[in-house]
């Protein structure tokens, strides 16, 4: 909901339930899902990561074990960043600041430094939103730290989703790494976004796609390869 912190929070639990019922290890939301994305909002609704608003998550990661990756335009030292705010149990909250901004972006924010990696399982995961996906520099750094798994958080419209999968399978093919996409959808920044959260094995091979207009959650095992697709009910 466009701005709206507190009901964005609340419906993320919702979610967040949802996947604890499929005991997911790891759950990431669509870029600036805490706000929607809407650069013009970003800079009266910047935060830190330490906002007492976002308790709850942290509350939901400490008893459940899981990681929790929910975006929110964070203040900088220089200005507002694009944000991804990393909850894991026990552990201080962090931040992934996107590195790589699109031009229509500059006006609104600034860009992040640095690359954060999860390790999970036998697993070493990147991290992405949405413009870096298309910048080669981003996969092929994730790739020389030999990340095995790339995890794009997007906000992007239906013509921009079937780009993105193109190239996403193209990056999961190149490094075989194993892809998964979180796109929003309703209206973000005036545009109707697409949908299509996806998982892309590590041969390019789009496995499976969520529906263009409807929220759901999408699962994926990295050890069985098994798939499930919630809609909501």
């Amino acid at each position: 909901m466009k701005g709206d912190v507190e009901a964005n929070l609340s419906d993320h639990q919702r979610w967040i339930d949802q996947a604890i019922e499929r005991k997911v290890d790891l759950l990431m939301f669509p870029e600036l899902s805490l706000t929607g994305y809407e650069p013009g909002l970003a800079k009266e609704l910047a935060t830190t990561a330490e906002d007492g608003r976002l308790d709850g998550l942290q509350r939901m990661a400490d008893k459940y074990g899981i990681v929790i990756c929910a975006g929110m335009p964070i203040q900088g030292a220089d200005g507002v960043l694009i944000g991804m705010i990393i909850f894991r149990a026990d552990t201080p909250r962090q931040v992934y600041a996107k590195q790589y901004l699109h031009p229509d972006e500059l006006p609104f924010f600034t860009t992040g430094s640095e690359q954060v990696f999860l390790s999970l399982d036998d697993n070493k995961i990147a991290l992405s939103l949405c413009y870096e996906l298309s910048v080669p520099e981003h996969s092929v750094n994730a790739y020389s730290h030999r990340a095995n798994i790339y995890l794009s958080s997007v906000a992007k419209t239906a013509a921009g989703v079937e780009k993105a999968l193109e190239t996403l399978a193209a990056i999961a093919s190149t490094y075989s790494m194993t892809v998964l996409m979180a796109n929003c959808v309703g209206v973000c920044d005036g545009d109707e976004c697409g949908g299509q959260s996806a998982v892309v094995n590590a041969e390019g091979e789009v496995l499976t796609v969520l529906g263009a207009g409807v929220e759901g959650v999408l699962t994926y095992d990295t050890r069985t390869g098994e798939i499930d697709c919630l809609n909501p009910v």
